[in-house]
């Protein structure tokens, strides 16, 4: 199931400098999580497989089983909405998974998106959102009046823009040390700017729901575009710096003014 993925040399460089030991494999399937039969693949990739584990009363009884398999100790090896290329921490060494989904994708997309887990596995950030907001998942899922299903998705989008915060300044380095994954970088973001801009209208009036247009916020920050009210306050270094508890707190916020 799995290839080891040849690298151009501008991806050989950012492995270099963050994340030197990783694996970069391809992958002839697709997944949102790893089939377990692709489990005994992976452990002969790696020299270990540590699974991560959390404590039950971050997982509240409502939430998807996905979820408590992935608190439980079980090796379970990406998320649903983690998109076509994954990453894991949880064997020695790192993993970036390119997957079979990426094919008909522009390559220089597919190279951006490669150096992004790359550099976001040398930024030791959490796997998931699980570990980014810990015990104050069961807070986030009170402050959200929405299903199971819903909330993940807003913590999905919320954790990933809390990261975008972190790797963009790694992104924006790139102009004159990696042009060619800066272009990238810079042309995604082109191509968002226009549905930011109409962000707001389309929400209210019910052409784009809340957690959609918070997914496209969030996706944003990477890029460092300017975002309508009221996603605007994710954008900002108390985001950064207080993460999980600031990312509860703006939902309380954002939907007493939104149920008012």
């Amino acid at each position: 199931m799995f290839d080891e993925r040849a690298l151009s040399p501008s991806l050989q460089r950012v492995r270099e400098r963050h994340a030197s030991n990783a694996l970069v494999l391809d992958c002839s399937g697709d997944f949102d999580t790893l089939p377990p039969e692709a489990l005994d693949d992976l452990a002969l990739l790696v020299d270990s497989i540590s699974p991560a584990s959390y404590p039950d009363e971050w997982i509240p009884e409502s939430a998807p089983e996905i979820l408590r398999r992935y608190a439980g100790g079980d090796l379970v090896v990406g998320l649903p909405g983690a998109g076509s290329v994954a990453w894991t921490t949880q064997t020695d060494p790192p993993i970036c998974f390119v997957k079979a989904r990426v094919e008909g994708v522009p390559e220089p997309f597919v190279e951006f998106l490669i150096a992004e887990a790359l550099v976001e596995i040398g930024l030791d950030l959490a796997e998931s959102f699980v570990g980014f907001f810990g015990e104050r998942y069961p807070d986030l899922d009170r402050a959200a009046p929405l299903d199971p299903n819903s909330t993940y998705q807003l913590a999905t989008a919320l954790y990933a823009g809390w990261r975008g915060l972190h790797t963009r300044e790694v992104f924006a380095e790139w102009e004159d040390e990696e042009p060619e994954l800066h272009e990238a970088w810079s042309d995604a973001g082109r191509r968002l700017e226009p549905r930011l801009s109409e962000l707001s209208a389309v929400v209210a009036s019910n052409e784009l729901d809340f957690l959609e247009a918070t997914e496209l916020a969030c996706g944003a920050i990477k890029h460092g575009l300017d975002l309508p009210a009221p996603f605007g306050a994710l954008d900002t270094y108390a985001y950064r710096e207080h993460g999980a508890s600031f990312a509860v707190r703006w939902t309380e916020k954002t939907f007493e003014e939104l149920l008012d």
